[in-house]
């Protein structure tokens, strides 16, 4: 997705919105605070057309890397959201962009594999478009056995993995249990459907950096699962 693609799904209101089937908190959302968002990412498009080179380059897909993860906040909102945490939430996403995509960090991501394992694929497309743009490549697998005959062919620079994948409501910590056991330290994330402390807490002892269901909190465990990786 790029910046003219972004502002284009602002500007198209309800129709888009109901061709995505998003929740109808989202679409009062983009009617109430679609300006303000629209006009806070335009201003990172700005920052691509100036410049030369190297700068004009990382400065777009900084840029392109922000518009996507917030159409991830706003698309996947929590279910205490409101309209104004949701903005809140989509200027944080743009915020941690600005705040940490360099050069030196699109350099480290351009060399990254990182296998994403979910039985719904299309559900984070979004976000996978905000990592792409610093360069990461993506493997995906829809099935832990399949996610792990992919980890016996190659080695790759991270794993995010959902939590239930029929017919193991806790696949995500099966995948992670048998990469452990088997001395597998790849830095492992879980993208689900909740970050309630327990479920972080739990994660966290099982060896994963940590389970989160927001977009920008993703995006932050995979830079630092790039910077375990390799620096």
């Amino acid at each position: 997705m790029t910046i003219v693609d972004f502002v284009q799904l602002v500007d198209a209101g309800t129709k888009t919105i109901e061709a995505l089937v998003w929740p109808s908190l989202v679409l009062f959302f983009l009617i109430r605070f679609g300006p303000s968002i629209r006009s806070f990412v335009a201003d990172l498009g700005e920052f691509s057309l100036k410049g030369a080179g190297v700068e004009a380059s990382w400065k777009r897909q900084q840029a392109e890397a922000a518009s996507n993860l917030v159409a991830a906040a706003i698309s996947r909102p929590e279910a205490s959201a409101t309209p104004d945490s949701t903005a809140k939430n989509a200027r944080a996403a743009t915020d941690l962009v600005h705040d940490t995509v360099t050069p030196r960090l699109i350099r480290r991501a351009s060399r990254a594999t990182i296998l994403w394992v979910d039985d719904r694929p299309s559900n984070n497309v979004y976000e996978r478009r905000s990592l792409e743009a610093l360069g990461i490549t993506f493997v995906l697998s829809t099935s832990t056995e399949d996610a792990l005959a992919k980890l016996k062919e190659k080695s790759f620079d991270a794993i995010i993995s959902d939590m239930g994948r029929p017919p193991d409501p806790k696949a995500g910590y099966t995948l992670l249990d048998t990469l452990r056991a088997g001395g597998d330290k790849t830095p492992f994330i879980i993208y689900a459907s909740s970050r309630d402390p327990e479920h972080q807490a739990e994660s966290q002892r099982r060896g994963a950096l940590g389970c989160t269901n927001r977009a920008d909190e993703l995006f932050e465990m995979v830079l630092s699962a790039l910077g375990q990786a390799g620096g």
